[in-house]
């Protein structure tokens, strides 16, 4: 995992639920790049033809909030999103996040869509440029690790060769 990571911001508010983030209609498939395609369909039909890698969502509270799905953080991953910002998480989607390997952070950042900012998750500090500084929740150290290794089945496979 980069970090910090450096990428444009693409601003969307509050209750931002899993149906906006992958529409139930591409669940039955297993292809990672349809899911990255159909990223935030529900809200902006445009979105991945926008948004570019790297980017980075900031958003208001309980982002990922309805269904447990996993496909939702998938879908962003697979769209290219490099990390999302928020006021707060759904937890469940919170911990997908996580498991896939995806970054994100709990802060309230001041921000406008379309800036660069950079977000140090080992401070757990976002910079937006000519705003400051915005301190977010930096997360443990053993999720760290989860995102440094990729995600939760990369670090128990790296976890497990360590203790052989």
């Amino acid at each position: 995992m980069a970090n910090p990571i450096v990428g444009r911001v693409w601003k969307f508010g509050d209750d931002i639920n899993t149906d906006a983030i992958i529409p139930g209609k591409y669940l039955r498939t297993r292809d990672m790049q349809i899911f990255g395609t159909h990223a935030m369909e529900g809200i902006d039909p445009e979105f991945t033809k926008k948004a570019k890698p790297g980017d980075i969502i900031v958003a208001g509270t309980n982002f990922g909030c309805g269904s447990s799905r996993e496909q939702a953080p998938l879908a962003l991953k697979h769209s290219g999103i490099a990390c999302i910002v928020a006021k707060s998480f759904a937890r469940i989607f919170f911990r997908n996040a996580i498991n896939i390997g995806l970054p994100l952070m709990e802060a309230d950042v001041e921000c406008q869509e379309g800036d660069e900012i950079k977000v140090d998750l080992f401070k757990g500090e976002v910079l937006v440029p000519e705003k400051g500084i915005f301190k977010g929740n930096k997360l443990p150290d053993f999720l760290l690790d989860i995102l440094n290794d990729g995600g939760l089945v990369a670090h128990r496979k790296k976890v497990k060769g360590e203790h052989k």
